[in-house]
């Protein structure tokens, strides 16, 4: 389906995922989880970024660039102690990127905007997620993490992928957890 298609029966169903009247369904439907995953081809990233910040351009929405995110991360500590601690640690990124320690790490970058948004009351939205691969942080650590499943509003993850063989995978790639969130494209399945 060509993309002008595509993105007018996505962004229906966002709509209706996002009516209030459904999202205990979309609860259920995800497991107790409040994330939804508006899935599109990795490379129309940049037509679905434009399309949805025209129609989410209210107070009601906020936009989480996690790429941006992901250079404010780096320019902590600056590129030379960042490539040096990225070295020590290449075999283990969930430690640069998501570690238990008291330092700010991209997670915790992540999951700060995401809170301010829940309780703001508004919707987030992350975007340029793609960026998360290899960095050992999974779309289900987001989606799990407990700001997000008490959130009034759910969480819209914007996310490049493809189905293969009914298997969503993360950048065409990367095989994806579905356990805690509802897959946009799957909205016509909810009663």
């Amino acid at each position: 389906m060509a993309y002008l298609d595509e993105y007018r029966a996505k962004f229906d169903n966002l709509r209706i995922c996002l009516d209030t009247t459904n999202r205990n369904q979309l609860r259920r439907k995800a497991n107790g989880g409040n994330c939804l995953l508006f899935t599109y081809p990795p490379t129309e990233e940049e037509e679905y970024i434009t399309k949805a910040k025209e129609i989410y351009n209210s107070d009601e929405y906020v936009f989480i660039d996690v790429a941006e995110l992901f250079v404010k991360y780096i320019d902590q500590d600056g590129w030379e102690d960042f490539k040096e601690y990225y070295k020590d640690f290449s075999t283990t990124p969930h430690i640069v990127f998501r570690s238990d320690d008291d330092e700010k790490d991209l997670f915790d970058l992540i999951m700060d905007k995401i809170n301010e948004c829940g309780l703001a009351e508004k919707t987030p939205i992350l975007i340029r997620t793609g960026v998360l691969y290899g960095t050992g942080i999974e779309n289900v650590n987001i989606m799990e993490d407990k700001i997000v499943m008490g959130m009034k509003h759910p969480l819209i993850i914007f996310y490049p992928s493809e189905i293969k063989d009914d298997t969503l995978y993360f950048l065409g790639i990367k095989a994806a957890s579905k356990y805690r969130c509802t897959i946009v494209d799957e909205i016509n399945s909810v009663d």
